[in-house]
């Protein structure tokens, strides 16, 4: 398969630049072609999406509801397919990828039904005979820059909201997840999304970001990715004014108090710290155990720990498969390293991959410096430390030690304890008795501290994003 551009209602491949992508699972197996585009192919995307605004934006809500419905369809039809592809091109188990595909549909349907929502308020005015009442606009052209580690589920929670409320969309896909953005991007021309509507523009960040942001007349902008990168993003938005969300990190903390029930807390802490390979911002990295039980849930998590499976993304069995690219294998292993030189034990889980690719093994970690780079830094791979606590109070403090608050969790039977971490912890998602990732598509996410931009994605806020207020009075008299 071919990466290409769609802009404009055109498709087309650039040719100034391409590169062959491999598959993490297997690097002798080639996936695809990318082909990536230059600043005048941002410069072409931006003049789409405006041409295309104003009859979009004058389209009634539920006829453009009635365009993601139909991607809705087409999404779960090829389901499979889609599943297939995103998982050879990145690395995530098919089983997973799956259920991210799945997510993809809801989200489309979920905001869809938008369109037949009830919107504004009518607001009581000072002066008789006055009608006074606000209204929901849209932005204008948004900029949507998505990252690799959700190559359906993310782009499509930041494009379905923006479509409903009637903006017009420039995509910048990250570069290892290009093929995937292919082929979403087809689903919404086979839906019938007009032509100029959705641009899709496939290149890599550093070239392409500055064009966005200095050739293109932008309204809005939605990025997910690292933290530096977001934060530039986020200072280039404010120096033009426009509205910005920005989601980046995470280091995200799982507390099991010494009353925890170990059958729920030791699987869940496993899904969330090795699933996807550890590549999510709400991945569980740190587990903080109450001092009286730590010798337990130790025993529990590394006898579970042996059963899980590390292969192919294509091999239903695996629990987790490779990590996304040799850049990002790199980076993980860099880590690995320092805890095999610096943490008193460490514990593997099993390697059942055949082919040479992109395998980490899951690692825990104990005995590490609360300051080490194991515990401040994000990760991003199967990467967990442990970390003792003599009660909730100690707990509470280091689940909170951290620049990040995206995503906590706190395992116990206690409800004093329960409704104390969901006050006291600063994340802006905060879960008792479940794993830390894992937020459903009808909810908020985003985080507090170095997270978020402090906007919500997903659910009623991201409507609250892509749009703006207007304020609207009528003398009638």
């Amino acid at each position: 398969m071919e990466s290409k551009n769609w802009i404009g209602g055109e498709w087309y491949a650039p040719t100034s630049e391409t590169m062959v992508i491999s598959s993490p699972s297997d690097i002798s197996v080639d996936v695809g072609v990318l082909h990536f585009s230059d600043e005048s192919d941002v410069i072409a995307a931006g003049d789409a999406a405006r041409k295309a605004l104003p009859s979009w934006a004058d389209q009634p809500p539920m006829a453009r509801g009635d365009i993601l419905y139909r991607a809705a369809a087409l999404l779960e039809q090829q389901l499979e397919e889609i599943a297939v592809l995103a998982s050879s091109e990145m690395g995530k188990p098919i089983t997973e990828m799956k259920g991210e595909v799945m997510r993809g549909v809801n989200l489309l349907k979920y905001y869809a039904a938008e369109g037949a929502r009830a919107v504004g308020q009518v607001i009581p005015a000072s002066q008789t005979q006055v009608l006074q009442y606000t209204s929901r606009v849209p932005l204008g052209v948004v900029a949507i820059i998505t990252p690799w580690n959700f190559p359906v589920a993310i782009p499509i929670w930041k494009i379905a909201p923006a479509l409903i409320c009637g903006n017009t969309v420039i995509w910048k896909p990250a570069e290892n997840a290009s093929l995937s953005a292919t082929r979403i991007a087809q689903v919404f021309a086979d839906a019938g999304v007009p032509a100029g509507v959705l641009n899709v523009v496939i290149g890599r960040g550093p070239e392409l970001g500055g064009a966005l942001f200095e050739k293109t007349t932008l309204d809005g902008v939605s990025f997910t990715g690292s933290t530096n990168t977001g934060m530039h993003v986020a200072a280039m938005a404010a120096a033009r004014n426009i509205k910005y969300q920005t989601e980046m990190g995470g280091k995200n903390a799982a507390v099991v108090l010494a009353d925890a029930d170990l059958s729920v807390a030791v699987p869940a802490i496993l899904s969330g710290a090795f699933r996807s390979a550890g590549q999510k911002c709400t991945a569980t990295s740190r587990v903080i155990v109450e001092a009286t039980i730590y010798d337990a849930f130790l025993t529990a998590l590394t006898d579970q720990l042996k059963d899980v499976y590390t292969g192919s993304a294509l091999d239903p069995r695996s629990y987790l498969g490779p990590v996304a690219s040799r850049q990002q294998f790199k980076k993980v292993q860099s880590y690995v390293k320092l805890a095999e030189t610096n943490a008193k034990r460490l514990h593997r889980g099993q390697l059942n991959a055949e082919a040479e690719g992109y395998y980490v093994q899951p690692l825990v970690i104990e005995g590490v410096d609360r300051d080490s780079p194991l515990v401040t830094d994000e990760i991003f791979g199967p990467v967990m430390a442990l970390l003792p606590a003599s009660g909730f109070d100690e707990a509470v403090q280091l689940s909170n030690q951290t620049v990040y608050g995206l995503s906590a969790s706190v395992f116990t039977q206690n409800i004093h304890h329960a409704l104390r971490f969901l006050n006291e912890s600063e994340a802006g998602m905060v879960r008792v008795n479940l794993e830390s990732a894992g937020v459903e598509y009808q909810a908020p996410f985003g985080g507090m501290k170095a997270s978020s931009s402090h906007s919500r994605e997903q659910g009623q806020a991201a409507l609250d994003f892509y749009t703006q207020t207007k304020t609207c009075a009528i003398y009638y008299g």
